[in-house]
């Protein structure tokens, strides 16, 4: 079976995002390649990557580009190449026209679709950002790693990871501290 591995930034104060709409809300991460590195290092093969409608907006717009600029740094071409190749799973009732390659939208049931995808074969199954789809499928059980990037702010305001889920244990697997503040935390799902 699959599993689904939960990737995102976090503030010291629990928020996944800012509130500014232009940075995409992420004007407060403190960007760091070792961190980068490292995240891809513990996290084995992902060929399937699960988005809610807004982060996919955001993730095309940005990423898109940077396969055809030819002055684009080769970190963040690497990264766009390599998320372009990945299959997008849009969960989205506005997202009417997809052109990002390999991209499929769904307008059902976040919960169904994603149990599915858990068994099938392939490799794990990536979350990021996605706030709405990572609140319901953590409410279900469904997530079995989550991976934290806890960002050196305090935010004071933004958009919470964790709003109206109920208590579920979690079961602490590495952490790693970098120079730029950043830690990494990653967590399975406490079983039982």
């Amino acid at each position: 079976m699959r599993r689904i591995i939960m990737l995102n930034r976090i503030s010291i104060d629990g928020y996944f995002a800012s509130l500014n709409e232009n940075t995409f809300g992420m004007d407060w991460f403190v960007q760091d390649p070792e961190v980068d590195i490292a995240v891809r290092s513990g996290g084995g093969t992902l060929d399937t990557l699960i988005l809610g409608g807004h982060t996919y907006r955001g993730f095309e717009r940005n990423w898109v580009p940077i396969l055809h600029d030819p002055r684009a740094p080769k970190e963040w071409k690497a990264v766009a190449e390599e998320l372009t190749a990945m299959t997008k799973i849009v969960f989205s009732s506005e997202q009417k026209e997809i052109t990002w390659a390999n991209t499929r939208r769904f307008n059902g049931s976040v919960v169904e679709v994603s149990q599915r995808l858990k068994e099938e074969e392939g490799s794990d199954i990536l979350i990021m950002g996605s706030g709405t789809i990572v609140r319901q499928l953590a409410a279900e059980g469904l997530i079995d790693e989550y991976v934290f990037i806890l960002t050196p702010v305090v935010a004071g305001q933004g958009k919470p990871l964790f709003e109206h889920v109920y208590e579920f244990g979690l079961t602490l697997t590495e952490t790693k501290a970098f120079a730029s503040g950043n830690v990494l935390l990653r967590y399975q799902l406490k079983q039982g």
